[in-house]
């Protein structure tokens, strides 16, 4: 990446299509993990005028309502009228669940139940699947994120929080978010763009709007990237009624750009939502967030990007790269040598560290699932800045 260029993220809030499936398919995880710890779930949802599909497989003793649960989400929501084309209480909810394969279920069930702490435990639980991931951190933000997918995750979450405290009654659930932020010497400079677009009432009008989105929303969620030379865009086409599911269909896992950095890093291909620890595209996806966080946080790297790669039914990570571009105290290949000592990535040792098999994973559904500081999630923890300080220095 250049130094001087101009890099753009969105992201967009819990009524969009894609995040109320998403929303849907981690609420049944949580349903699920909060009476059986050790349920295997991949539990995908479709959602599009006046129906809510869920399918996939789900291995678990437990009961849980799936229709009750999908209901209850989708007026969590927002969706509670009729006339917005999807609502709570007259959508048809379908489902389609099978068990999970027992050709993918061999290597991981056993050695999870028994939950021993030797290491031949910890080498037989074996990844759900192949697969590579990526973690990413800089210190651009307090948070360490890039700057452009925290200010978008912020006007979503400002634009919808305005809904839910009614402090702007035009809005209605759906809407998307983005930010174009101009860097300098590879350092953000100045926001260039924000684009917002949002769902609204029939009877608003665009200047009602505007005002209100200026006042509550942008300029306080911007604060000192704020200054009066950014473009602003709002509602482009200038009418943005029907919206959410009724305008488009909504599908589990396909903002995983949104989901994660904005697209300033790489992405292993994996989605989150609907997904239990078990899988390593959520699990290890968060470790790999947790690494990245702790080299930067640690002074290690300006800049931190980690892969991991795994086989299916095998423990130990295929292999751990790190890409400092260039900003490392030390070597790409001494801070891999470190990550390797400092951090078990077997898939179980990740469920362990951050003690994932519990229901945590609705409130990742929207807003992204890293960098977050409205909620307290483990692998934004910056618990081994210490030790990779220490051994850095004794290397």
């Amino acid at each position: 990446m250049g130094k001087d260029f101009k890099f753009t993220s969105e992201s967009v809030t819990r009524g969009h299509p894609d995040k109320v499936a998403d929303q849907i398919s981690d609420a049944i995880l949580d349903s699920i993990l909060s009476q059986d710890a050790s349920a295997r779930v991949a539990a995908e949802t479709v959602v599009t005028t006046g129906l809510a599909l869920v399918v996939g497989e789900i291995t678990t003793g437990c009961y849980v309502d799936i229709a009750r649960t999908v209901r209850e989400t989708i007026r969590d929501i927002g969706y509670t009228r009729a006339k917005m084309g999807f609502d709570a209480d007259t959508v048809a909810v379908i489902t389609s669940i099978d068990e999970q394969s027992a050709d993918i279920a061999q290597g991981v069930d056993e050695a999870f139940e028994r939950r021993a702490g030797d290491e031949e435990e910890l080498d037989r639980i074996g990844a759900g699947d192949q697969g590579m991931v990526f973690g990413f951190a800089c210190n651009e933000t307090p948070e360490l994120m890039p700057l452009p997918i925290s200010l978008a995750h912020g006007l979503a979450r400002s634009l919808d929080g305005a809904r839910q405290q009614e402090l702007l009654p035009f809005l209605w659930p759906d809407g998307k978010t983005q930010v174009t932020v101009q860097y300098r010497d590879g350092r953000p400079e100045a926001v260039e763009t924000v684009l917002i677009s949002t769902q609204h009432r029939p009877e608003a009008d665009i200047d009602e709007i505007t005002h209100g989105l200026m006042d509550t929303i942008i300029k306080p969620t911007l604060g000192a990237w704020w200054h009066p030379k950014i473009r602003v865009l709002i509602n482009p086409t200038g009418r943005f009624v029907i919206g959410g599911p009724r305008g488009d269909s909504g599908l589990t896992g396909r903002k995983i750009i949104v989901d994660t950095y904005g697209g300033y890093a790489r992405h292993g291909g994996g989605a989150f939502s609907g997904k239990d620890p078990t899988k390593v595209d959520r699990s290890a996806s968060y470790a790999a967030r947790w690494v990245a966080k702790n080299l930067v946080a640690a002074g290690l790297a300006d800049r931190a990007e980690i892969q991991i790669a795994y086989a299916i039914g095998v423990a130990r990570p295929l292999s751990i790269m790190v890409d400092s571009f260039g900003t490392g105290k030390i070597s790409d290949a001494e801070l891999a040598r470190l990550v390797d000592r400092v951090f078990d990535l077997r898939p179980l040792a990740i469920i362990r560290a951050l003690d994932l098999a519990r229901p945590i994973y609705l409130q990742t559904a929207a807003y992204g699932h890293f960098g977050r500081t409205d909620v307290d999630l483990p692998w934004e923890q910056t618990d081994r800045v210490d030790i990779l300080k220490a051994l850095a220095g004794a290397s």
